[in-house]
């Protein structure tokens, strides 16, 4: 009986915090926009309580800011800010490659492959969720393949900034260039080139942060807070149990 321990709270919170965080990923909740924890609760069926903690636990992660007793809002893109983490993430996924090729047999090169195929229908087809989510099973081999916890954690961290600009970007060259990077990074990977997977890595990542710009604000970009609520219409926030979206 020791073991059994009260869950629902937590549940809730994180349930709360999957939501709105893939919302602000998706544009759903736009950068900018002032959001209520009275309203969001509504929205999301659920109390306050939980909303406030996804709410903080968002201000943590660059994702919404405070100022107390006046507003919360989703942080616009600032291009600095982004360009942050995406050499976090891209530090990251080059220490999850440099460990995880020479532990990875058969059936990782395969999932990466693929996740590959996917990725690259998905960007044929236009489908931006099923994309991302592609691209994030595919890297996600090589740092489950790590063991390294700090790693999945960071990655898990920083990566929801990078993809609300790569949603912006989605479509262009460089999204389709991927791809053929992507090969490039697999066939290492086979070949059990530690370098070459690292040096692909680099340039894959290293390439959000050079396009960090194009959708982003400079640092010192309007500050006050503009707009309605940031609430989408009906399909902006699920109001039941889902599946959250991958963000490692």
């Amino acid at each position: 009986m020791d073991a059994l321990r009260p869950v629902g709270r937590t549940l809730l919170r994180d349930r709360a915090y999957e939501t709105l965080r893939d919302a602000i990923v998706r544009g759903d909740l736009a950068p900018g926009s002032v959001v209520k924890d009275t309203e969001l609760a509504e929205r999301l069926g659920l109390s306050r309580a939980p909303v406030r903690e996804a709410l903080a636990r968002l201000g943590d992660e660059g994702l919404v800011e405070t100022k107390p007793q006046s507003y919360t809002r989703v942080t616009r893109l600032v291009s600095r800010v982004v360009r942050d983490a995406a050499s976090v993430v891209r530090v990251m996924h080059e220490l999850a490659a440099r460990t995880a090729v020479p532990l990875l047999g058969p059936e990782g090169i395969r999932a990466m492959r693929e996740a590959n195929e996917r990725f690259a229908a998905a960007v044929r087809a236009a489908d931006v969720d099923a994309a991302l989510r592609a691209d994030d099973e595919l890297h996600q081999v090589l740092v489950g393949a790590s063991g390294n916890h700090a790693v999945a954690a960071t990655v898990e961290r920083y990566t929801p900034l990078i993809r609300r600009v790569e949603r912006h970007l989605f479509g262009d060259a460089g999204t389709c260039v991927s791809a053929a990077l992507h090969t490039l990074l697999i066939d290492a990977c086979e070949a059990g080139d530690t370098e070459e997977a690292v040096r692909v890595t680099t340039e894959i990542w290293r390439a959000l942060e050079e396009l960090a710009d194009e959708a982003t604000e400079p640092r010192n970009a309007a500050t006050s807070p503009t707009g309605p609520t940031g609430l989408a219409g009906p399909t902006g926030l699920a109001t039941g149990p889902r599946t959250p979206a991958s963000t490692t």
